[in-house]
């Protein structure tokens, strides 16, 4: 059922997308009700469920504009319900733009595959990195990205090395001169922010660690078999592939370093999580194998989403 629903990309697939989106939206904020009152927290909430909206279609746009999936709606099914295990993500307005500045980079680097204009997809993507450190400081780590697709790609131009050096200078001076003239504190703030802790001990309940634990788990499940199937895949999508498999890497890397720590941080591996296991469901050979992979995903999302609720 699952599979014939969503293995085309069709307007009844991303009409039910955007009603369980709503669904689920309205669900956490009605439980958890305005951490600010009045028009301000309206705004914020509003901006939250924008933001939400925006990634979704932003994965869709990169996976289908970059061929790194088949014709079907798998993976922003999968952005979804990996989203479903962490529901305080969806009233976290800080992480849900660093997550969205983090798709706008790796829209651009993905599209480097293309060498058209490589220098302005540098840097845009190199500028969407610091913009998104802004919120989580950590964020910063996919600068790394930025060079491992500049030595896929574009390596022999020493000026492509320099690039996100200037993106670093624009940022950080037009960060400098808000914090200095609107709002003294916001860069002793962000300094703050530099720290690293490595523990596991940060759990509220036994339910964030069995979403955890069940995360981890479909991490294993999806990532291993992607990465061992990247060869098979054709040689000019190879590169795209592997910035994605990085992509996950360094998400987990900015979960296990930041402070403080959350679930919520996993968010950054939810868009490569969602390409690989759409990448698995499609080349699958049997219906029933994807129907359980559909099924057994969802309602892993689903038992999180209301047991932290």
């Amino acid at each position: 059922m699952f599979t014939s629903i969503f293995k085309k990309s069709t307007p009844i697939n991303y009409s039910l997308i955007v009603l369980s989106t709503l669904v689920f939206y309205f669900l956490y904020h009605f439980r958890v009700g305005l951490s600010i009152p009045g028009w301000m927290g309206m705004a914020e909430k509003v901006g939250d469920l924008v933001l939400i909206f925006a990634s979704l279609f932003l994965t869709n746009f990169i996976v289908k504009k970059n061929t790194l999936t088949k014709d079907s709606s798998f993976t922003i099914y999968f952005y979804l319900v990996f989203l479903l295990f962490f529901p305080k993500i969806w009233g976290d307005i800080r992480l849900l733009f660093a997550n969205f500045f983090i798709l706008l980079t790796l829209r651009r680097l993905v599209s480097l595959q293309t060498l058209k204009s490589p220098k302005e997809k540098i840097f845009d993507a190199c500028l969407w990195v610091f913009v998104a450190s802004l919120f989580q400081f950590w964020a910063v780590l996919f600068v790394l990205l930025v060079y491992i697709s500049i030595v896929f790609h574009v390596s022999r131009d020493f000026r492509n090395w320099l690039i996100p050096f200037v993106a670093f200078f624009i940022v950080g001076m037009i960060f400098s001169a808000y914090s200095l003239a609107i709002a003294p504190g916001s860069l002793t703030h962000y300094l703050q922010q530099e720290t690293i802790n490595y523990q596991l001990d940060y759990f509220q309940n036994q339910n964030e660690n069995i979403a955890f634990s069940m995360f981890v788990v479909a991490v294993l499940f999806f990532f291993i078999p992607y990465i061992v199937t990247i060869t098979n895949k054709p040689l000019n999508l190879q590169a795209s592939h592997k910035k994605i498999a990085f992509a996950l890497v360094f998400g987990g890397i900015l979960f296990a370093i930041s402070t403080p720590k959350s679930n919520e941080l996993l968010v950054f591996m939810i868009f490569p999580m969602a390409v690989m296991a759409s990448n698995m469901v499609e080349y699958m050979q049997s219906n029933l194998q994807r129907e359980l992979v559909l099924i057994l995903t969802l309602a892993c999302g689903l038992f999180a989403f209301f047991s932290q609720l």
